[in-house]
């Protein structure tokens, strides 16, 4: 099973899509951002933007995910371990029917998060600073989780050293989204982006996977 966070598949400058018809001036300006990750990466500074390959969402990923967890009357989705908000800000332009949150540890990740979103002009979307173990998750309906312990397993990929690190913390985070996710109502949707899976209930059955297996999509019964 492919695990951790990896480097993501092909260059990222290479994934395009469509944007909508005859757009005005600004729409317009807000969807050069979307054309391709290397064109949404100029809303951040340099300075994080060598995060960008291993620890940030593909835009055809966010799409992807998106699509599966903005479901039902505008549902609240969390991003489990957002950085710099790359997943809740794409979810939040092509589906804005859905109210996106992230969480995160680093307060630089956060301001450029929220820099991102109000350029944006994305009013559903918001990011809290702070620990998931502090976090009720009973607020929430669906999830997206982009593997953001694996870094207290491996040191090649960890994104700076401003938070605490180690296999214990690895198991207590896993452990407690675990849990949290085993209190959830069934119908509850999950997205895993290179997961190794240890935290996921067994009542939660993968309905759908791409991305050669690293994506995959649960619903618990």
């Amino acid at each position: 099973m492919k695990t951790g966070k990896m480097d993501q598949k092909g260059p990222l400058e290479q994934q395009a899509f469509s944007q909508p018809n005859n757009p005005g001036s600004a729409d317009r300006r807000i969807a050069d951002y979307f054309a391709s990750d290397l064109q949404f990466h100029k809303l951040y500074p340099d300075s994080l933007l060598h995060q960008a390959n291993m620890h940030w969402t593909p835009l055809h990923v966010a799409r992807k995910a998106a699509a599966f967890l903005a479901v039902g009357d505008n549902p609240r989705i969390l991003d489990i371990g957002s950085g710099a908000g790359k997943f809740c800000i794409t979810a939040a332009y092509y589906y804005p029917g859905a109210a996106y949150t992230g969480i995160e540890q680093r307060e630089d990740l956060i301001a450029a998060a929220n820099k991102a979103r109000d350029l944006l002009r994305l009013q559903q979307v918001e990011f809290i600073c702070g620990n998931l173990l502090q976090l009720d998750l009973s607020g929430y309906d669906h999830f997206y989780f982009f593997n953001a312990f694996f870094e207290n397993l491996e040191e090649s990929f960890r994104i700076d050293q401003s938070v605490p690190y180690s296999r214990e913390l690895y198991a207590k985070y896993n452990r407690y989204l675990f849990r949290q996710l085993q209190d959830k109502p069934a119908g509850t949707r999950l997205v895993t982006y290179h997961s190794t899976e240890t935290e996921i209930p067994g009542d939660y059955h993968e309905v759908g996977d791409a991305e050669e297996g690293l994506l995959k999509c649960w619903m618990k019964v």
